[in-house]
């Protein structure tokens, strides 16, 4: 493997500046992989462009992002725009040879992650997407109590993940409520559990939801109002398989929640309990002490759950999100070199997609929805 990669980011938003944060630092936090190279920025135009790649440390900045990925010095390609750009970026990137870390979802459409998906699958590159929930070292932990058997069979999950950035019913309607960005909290918000329940149990097999808006319409900054296109609620029924029954609840409405993903994972010998707003905890029930004992234990985040070792050599000082993006950056080095990698490609990623579109013809149809 090289001992370096030229990097390209395309979008410098939010998502933007937390790839552009990984990006540097994660030769620093793990030591091993090629030096990132940030080569080439791209934004809506230029001016904005090299603002921004001043900023986060870019060479070249442009307002054109099919010029960021003709440039030969670019190897990887980092997609953080809106949901409606992804399709056309990633595939572009894939087919110019580059290796393409995307923000979820794929696409808005199916038959655009179908087409990502194929597209990867064709090109031979790694073609990541950005779950960064997965890495956190105590979900990894999770996973290791669900395979010890500690809490025995599993037969029973509720999820929920709820914000309120979309609370006030008088904010300005920006494109997340427009039907162009997808259906709303299903795609916008629900990828991030059911991406969880992917890497610790599986697919889902069958689903039924109820999808609302709170709120008609918002205001927009010219004085009028507009109609909200995509559902802020749903509510959905799963099954998996080995008899798994499900509860998902999302909600980008949600007064007082800023950042919360609920697990609970119910099996035969015990419980465990994860809430994405205290990230470096998880609760644990265990059937099998002792009467006098039994309850709930709070296990925190320490060097013994890695890679929290290569952040910090002392337990309880915890990891925040942009820690588990450079974990991201740092699993997608590795599969791009040839490893054994946690990262949800787009073919799992696609497995995702069918979920969430499943889910929606189930509010259509007001009935159940098998996967295949």
């Amino acid at each position: 493997m090289k001992s370096s990669i030229g990097v390209g980011l395309i979008g410098t938003g939010y998502m933007g500046k937390c790839h552009a944060l990984a990006w540097n630092g994660v030769k620093a936090v793990f030591g091993d992989g090629p030096r990132p190279r940030l080569v080439h920025l791209a934004e809506v135009n230029r001016d904005i462009a090299r603002q921004k790649a001043d900023e986060f440390g870019f060479g070249k900045a442009t307002g054109d992002w099919r010029e960021l990925i003709a440039d030969p010095d670019v190897d990887v390609v980092s997609v953080t725009t809106p949901n409606a750009f992804h399709a056309e970026m990633a595939m572009a990137a894939l087919e110019a040879g580059k290796h393409v870390w995307c923000e979820k979802p794929m696409a808005v459409a199916l038959a655009d992650a179908e087409r990502m998906a194929a597209a990867a699958s064709a090109s031979g590159k790694v073609a990541v997407l950005g779950y960064n929930y997965i890495q956190n070292p105590l979900i990894r932990q999770i996973g290791a109590i669900l395979a010890d058997g500690t809490i025995g069979t599993v037969n029973h999950v509720r999820l929920e993940m709820d914000e309120d950035f979309m609370a006030d019913p008088e904010a300005l309607l920006y494109w997340k409520s427009e039907a162009s960005s997808g259906y709303g909290a299903l795609d916008d918000f629900g990828v991030h559990p059911l991406s969880l329940l992917q890497v610790l149990l599986g697919p889902v097999t069958k689903v039924f939801a109820h999808l609302s808006k709170p709120y008609a319409d918002r205001p927009t900054k010219e004085g009028t109002r507009r109609a909200v296109e995509t559902f802020d609620t749903a509510s959905v029924l799963f099954e998996m398989g080995a008899g798994i029954s499900g509860v998902m609840a999302l909600n980008r409405s949600a007064w007082g929640r800023k950042g919360r993903i609920a697990l609970q994972i119910f099996g035969s010998k015990g419980t465990v309990v994860y809430d994405q707003e205290r990230m470096n905890e998880l609760q644990l029930y265990v059937a099998s002490d002792r009467p006098t004992e039994q309850g709930f234990r709070t296990i925190l985040a320490a060097p013994q759950h890695a890679p929290y070792d290569r952040f910090i050599p002392a337990p309880g000082h915890g990891l925040g999100f942009n820690d588990l993006k450079i974990i991201e950056c740092h699993e997608l080095l590795k599969a791009i070199g040839g490893e054994s990698a946690r990262v949800i490609d787009f073919s799992t990623g696609l497995v995702i997609e069918k979920v969430v579109h499943a889910m929606y013809e189930s509010h259509r149809r007001g009935a159940w929805v098998v996967l295949e």
